[in-house]
């Protein structure tokens, strides 16, 4: 069973908890954007989770700057980055204010008005439209066009070290990495934990 096109945003409790519990939670659940009168849905299978400021491969590692500012305010919001010079990348605001924490849509498995690979952060953005435009949008209000609804939990969840983060130290081993063991759509296969 999938959520219709209109069904209702996740409440902001959903999001002010940890990053790691609600990277497990996101699994399953609608990522929608409305454009005009088109509305675009997905099934979010691939996660990450990042965990505050002790964390390495963080933002919110760095501090409190322009491009990260949404990362230390009131959870249930899109932090929306630009990576390589070329890539918009969505996560959503997780925890207490000033924790700086977020989890990173990894990979998604179209429903509806999506086109294009959708297993990777910069395909997700891509084939869902959305852009650094999106950055702070608040993804709880009822009506957003860019919001996130309940949808089916995976039969089984495998767990692995993120992507890309092996300047992180110690944090490039953390299993923070969450996915739907069962979909084909994943970015990548790794060890199941």
């Amino acid at each position: 069973m999938t959520p219709r096109a209109g069904a209702s945003p996740l409440p902001r409790a959903f999001y002010a908890r940890d990053a790691e519990t609600v990277a497990r939670a996101l699994l399953g659940c609608v990522l929608v954007h409305r454009v005009g009168r088109i509305v675009r849905r997905a099934r979010i299978v691939e996660t990450e989770a990042y965990v505050g400021v002790h964390d390495l491969a963080c933002h919110a590692s760095k501090g409190r700057t322009k491009r990260t500012a949404v990362m230390f305010g009131e959870a249930g919001h899109a932090y929306v980055y630009l990576v390589y010079g070329m890539h918009d990348m969505l996560n959503v605001v997780t925890g207490a204010i000033d924790d700086g924490q977020a989890v990173l849509i990894r990979a998604v498995e179209p429903l509806a008005n999506v086109e294009g690979k959708t297993n990777g952060p910069a395909l997700v953005t891509r084939a869902m439209g959305i852009t650094r435009t999106h950055d702070g949008a608040d993804v709880c209000r009822v009506g957003s066009p860019l919001h996130l609804a309940e949808g089916p939990a995976p039969q089984r969840i495998g767990v692995s070290p993120r992507i890309g983060v092996d300047y992180a130290k110690d944090w490039k081993d953390a299993l923070l990495r969450f996915f739907d063991a069962d979909s084909p759509h994943v970015s990548r296969r790794a060890r199941a934990g």
